[in-house]
Order: structure tokens, then sequence, then C-alpha cells
């Protein structure tokens, strides 16, 4: 999995309000769709039968929107009704691999499910990835494909990053914005990590004493420079930020991800098969979820999400043992590959761009309206995706 998961906080954006964005690249040819599990009450004793092992439930689990890969219990980013979105990263330490545990897109929703800030949602992973561990094939073609995780993990206030090393982690509180691409990236100690990470890193010869502990280059073991090159997908997301804090929107967020000169909208046998932009808005009310439900954002429209999600056009949260070809993602997925004639793609990719405008704008006044918001949100929702679906077939 290659990602780039960005967020800026209300410090840094155009209107004080939190704004989060993922891409999710992963095989071409893995759908990945848009599905919501609404909250539920569950009887004690109760198991959660995630992709590869079964943990025990709780009380209760709050309602999720994810976008999540067909054939996985798990999800590669979402958010859940109490405003926390989460986004992970497939990243390599010297840490050995496990082939049975939870996904990191296990823990994704597993934290979703179960925490009401970004704070609770961090704790609830790591305590989790201790007592469960991560592990399991993370492919639906390649088994054997393994890996550990990274979290950007945000709310209306505030933002961390969880990066992980098997059952060892490390977490930053982000300051103003911050992204993260396929590699650990938390420098020093981090600002609170797991009890003994320092020492089981000495024992282990990554790092020679306590001074020398520096996550990033003890748990990856080569030199990091303490300058992001701007040819790095990581780079270019954080110049991308940091060049225009003070002027970051939902619009501003989704072009950083479908940024194509160091390929954060990427293409190729591994692309963006799904893309997410979130606006937390800080009194806690109208949290705007865009997600395309397709592949490469730079051929797709963003759809507007509102909690509560009826009457949005959602599917049942996975897995799913096989595809169906009335999906919309399969069906996009067919009609972009046609787009060879270039006077075509760009007539497609100009009613793209009136198409988006055009919702974006009507949820802007919605929320300006701040009247009967969340019915206004499911019309322009389902309109959002009629137009979606014309633009595939006109």
């Amino acid at each position: 999995m290659m990602c780039d998961t960005l967020v800026a906080l209300g410090n840094s954006t155009d209107n004080g309000n939190v704004i989060f964005g993922k891409n999710s690249d992963r095989p071409q040819n893995e759908i990945q769709l848009i599905t919501y599990a609404p909250k539920i009450q569950h009887v004690e004793g109760d198991m959660v039968n995630c992709t590869y092992i079964s943990i025990p439930q709780v009380k209760e689990t709050a309602a999720i929107l994810l976008s999540q890969p067909f054939w996985m219990w798990g999800a590669e980013m979402g958010a859940n009704n109490h405003g926390v979105v989460i986004g992970n990263e497939a990243v390599y330490t010297h840490e050995p691999l496990r082939n049975e545990g939870l996904l990191g897109m296990d823990l994704l929703r597993l934290g979703l499910e179960r925490g009401n800030s970004a704070y609770k949602s961090t704790k609830i992973i790591t305590e989790l990835l201790e007592k469960y561990h991560q592990g399991g094939g993370c492919s639906h073609e390649d088994s054997s494909w393994t890996y550990h995780n990274s979290f950007l993990i945000a709310d209306s206030k505030e933002a961390y990053v969880l990066e992980t090393a098997d059952d060892w982690w490390i977490v930053e509180k982000v300051v103003d914005v911050r992204s993260i691409s396929n590699g650990i990236s938390i420098r020093g100690k981090g600002d609170f990590r797991r009890e003994g990470i320092v020492n089981h890193a000495i024992e282990m010869g990554y790092c020679k004493d306590d001074d020398d502990f520096d996550f990033a280059v003890t748990f990856s073991g080569g030199y990091i420079s303490n300058t992001l090159s701007p040819f790095s997908r990581e780079g270019k997301s954080t110049l991308l930020l940091k060049n225009n804090i003070g002027k970051i929107t939902p619009s501003l967020m989704m072009e950083f991800l479908r940024e194509h000169d160091v390929g954060l909208c990427m293409h190729g046998g591994f692309e963006s098969t799904g893309s997410q932009v979130s606006e937390l808005r800080k009194e806690g009310i109208y949290s705007i979820h865009w997600l395309t439900g397709s592949t490469l954002p730079c051929l797709s429209t963003y759809k507007p999400y509102m909690f509560s999600l009826e009457n949005q056009k959602v599917l049942k949260s996975g897995p799913y043992k096989k595809q169906n070809s009335d999906w919309y993602w399969l069906r996009h997925s067919h009609f972009i590959r046609t787009l060879n004639n270039p006077d075509l793609k760009s007539q497609y990719l100009s009613k793209l761009e009136f198409i988006e405008k055009k919702v974006i704008d009507q949820v802007k006044k919605t929320i300006l309206n701040d009247q009967n918001v969340n019915s206004a949100i499911q019309k322009i929702n389902i309109h959002a995706w009629e137009m979606a679906e014309e633009l595939i077939y006109s």
C-alpha cells in the first residue's frame, strides 16, 4: 500500500476548521467501496470478526463511514459520527512481520468504532495493537504482502500521528500541518510512546543508548535527512500544506490529492483507488466528508456525506466475498480506461470540474443557511451521485 495522508489544523485553514485528506494507493484492480455501519448496541460476550482474527466486542460502537477495500473487514480511511477521521499508511521497520493479527485497516476501523475523539481513538489502537498484534496478508491477490502501519488520526480540535513497528508504537501530536507517506517519520522520542521502547531498541542493537534513540532512524536503520525532499511524496505534500497555511480549504485539499509531479495521485500498477477529504467543523456539527467512491481522484468527483447517513448513497460495511458488476467503482474504472482520445478526456475533465464546483457551492450555501442541513446534504449527496453516473455514460 502506497498512500498519503494530510491534515491541516484549524489554525492553518481558511475558516478555522480542521481539514483532513487521504489517497489510498492499492493494486489497480482492487475495488474500494463507500460503506456504512450504524451505531450499534452489543451484547456482553459478542465477538467481532475482523479480517483474520476475532476479538471481544465492546458495549457500543459508533456509526462509521468507510472507504473500504471490498474483501476486508477493515478500511483504508473513514470517519465516525463523533467527528473522528483516520487514514493509515504501510511502513517497514526492523521489527519482524507477522502472518496473523489485526490488519492496520482493522485497527483503523476499530479506532473509529470505539473512539469519540482523536486522542481516545489513538489510545484504543495502541491498546489493541499490544494485545492482539498486527499481521496477515494485506492484499486480496497476494497473501504474502504484509507490512506495519502508521496512522493520522484527527478530530475538530487536534490530530495525532501514530507510527508502529510490530507491537511497538510512538505518537506525535500535530502542530499546524502534517503529512505521512510510506516511511516512519517521527523523530526523537515523540510526544508519548510505548513503555520500554527505548530499552528494546538498545537491547536489539538499533541504537547505542537513550540519547541515541531517534524513532525514525532507530527503527528504519537508514540515514534520514532532517530536510524532506520536495521530490518525495511526503516532502511534496508537506510543502503544499506549509505553502498554503491560512488558505487551506476542502477544495484545495482535493487539488493536493490530485497532484501528479511526484504522484500523490498515483497511476500505474498501484494507483489511488479511493480518496477522502473531511472538513471537521469547530462547532462539532455539520462536519462534511467528501469521498470519491472511485479510482483516481484526478478523474473522479468527490461526493459529500454528513452524519447521520440515512438516505445517502452507501453500501453495507464489508467484507464482501464476491465482486458486483453494478458497483460504481468498477463501472467508473472501466470507463476511464477508454479515455484515450485527448479531446474526449478534456471534455470529460471540463464536465467533472463543473459538477464538482456546483456540488461544493451547494454544500457551502447549505451550511451557511443553517436550516434542515442534514436533509439538504442528503439530497445533494444523491444528486452528486446522479451527476457522477451521467458523467461516465455521457
